[in-house]
């Protein structure tokens, strides 16, 4: 069992080392990614998209989407949250000092 342990502390410090995260904070990063790239399926754009792209990309799938429209209030609330999941995605990008 210590050599259990031991083998799992070295893998753990061998990730540290190799990545410089946690193997769990790559989870984390990972579901976030596949959580950005719903939400650009969703929205139509792609990685490079600025904050203008996604506006004009939420506004065009709100118009398809709209309870008013055929739509259903799910469909609104999962095109809003697609916009304002990239649209932290960029915040959190952007420079301090710009």
């Amino acid at each position: 069992m210590a050599k259990l342990l031991v083998i799992l502390a070295l893998v753990l410090l061998a990730c540290r080392l190799l990545t410089g995260r946690w193997p769990w904070q790559l989870w984390t990063i990972s579901e976030r990614s596949q959580a950005e790239a719903r939400a650009r399926a969703l929205l139509g754009v792609d990685r490079s998209a600025n904050r203008a792209t996604i506006v004009e990309a939420h506004k065009r799938l709100i118009a398809r989407v709209h309870p008013d429209r055929g739509g259903t209030a799910e469909q609104v609330h999962a095109a809003n949250a697609a916009r304002d999941l990239l649209l932290a995605r960029l915040d959190r990008n952007l420079p301090e000092n710009s």
